[in-house]
């Protein structure tokens, strides 16, 4: 019995399996094996020649390549964070209202924010890039109306990075919503009405209640939100091309600009598995945090 479960078991798991193996596990330590390695993708593999840590020195060398990769890496964690930190307290502001049963149209925001994420990146990045025209666009055309004068949303370097961030954020927090929401259902009723009798205040039952059981919830949006950041490319690609002056030059881009474009394939490898190492150690870092708080 045992043994025809376990075949059977390995039947139906061995097409996910596969597929896995095939595209993610093969591909990642081909990343990790070119990394080691001087390539250029406009050869074939046979044409590699082993050197080492050369291409990591290289990369955080005092060289071009190594600013340009340093200033890539600190866009990256600067768009991360703050798309974090945008994300996850709206979802939980967003996931609130929509599970209260005082608070009508509960159903009708739900589905408003979570239509957001259904629309495709590449969709939302241009019509983006048209509310963030600075002549026609309806953002500027607001500020007008208020008597300031039009944005340089995406032309300068200081606000580029975060119109793009804004534009993340609009899309995602739909996702992150439905999590709270998922979160604040597993949370028993009977916790709120026990405060409520004890004369707990909405602020206070948020505070000691609400908060603490969504601790899980919030860690899980947070690697989501940290995974899906890292991986930003299409807006950059289709808005910015990494300008102005480098200021929206994140990673992803960066590395496919460096592994394609140029074709240098080792350096992009590495360049990809140092942001895989860092996406590693910070998801680590958070579960650590966590388990440490749960422990005390």
């Amino acid at each position: 019995m045992t043994s025809s479960y376990r075949a059977s078991a390995g039947i139906m798991l061995a097409p996910a399996v596969t597929l896995i193996g095939v595209f993610v596990v093969i591909p990642m330590l081909l990343t990790v094996w070119l990394s080691f390695q001087d390539w250029s993708t406009q050869t074939p593999f046979s044409s590699v020649r082993f050197i080492g840590i050369d291409n990591f020195r290289e990369i955080f060398g005092p060289t071009s390549i190594g600013r340009d990769f340093k200033g890539a890496l600190v866009n990256t964690a600067i768009y991360t964070g703050l798309s974090v930190v945008l994300i996850l307290p709206l979802s939980v502001l967003f996931g609130l209202l929509v599970y209260q049963r005082d608070v009508g149209g509960g159903t009708a925001l739900r589905t408003v924010l979570f239509s957001t994420y259904m629309v495709p990146m590449i969709a939302v990045a241009l019509v983006w890039s048209k509310l963030y025209a600075p002549t026609e666009g309806p953002i500027n055309q607001m500020f007008s109306l208020a008597g300031v004068g039009p944005q340089p949303w995406l032309s300068s370097p200081r606000s580029a990075l975060i119109s793009i961030v804004f534009l993340n954020v609009w899309q995602q927090v739909g996702y992150f919503t439905v999590l709270a929401i998922a979160g604040l259902t597993q949370i028993p009723g009977s916790l709120y009405e026990a405060a409520t009798l004890d004369g707990a205040s909405r602020t206070e039952q948020f505070r000691f209640i609400t908060l603490p059981l969504l601790r899980r919830t919030l860690l899980f949006s947070a690697v989501i939100a940290i995974i899906n950041a890292v991986q930003v490319f299409e807006p950059v690609a289709l808005i910015t091309q990494g300008g102005p002056v480098g200021s929206t030059n994140v990673l992803t881009f960066h590395i496919r600009r460096v592994g394609i474009e140029r074709a240098q394939g080792g350096l992009g490898s590495a360049m990809a598995v140092m942001l895989m190492l860092a996406l590693i150690m910070v998801v680590c870092a958070l579960f650590a945090f966590m388990n440490r708080r749960d422990s005390e």
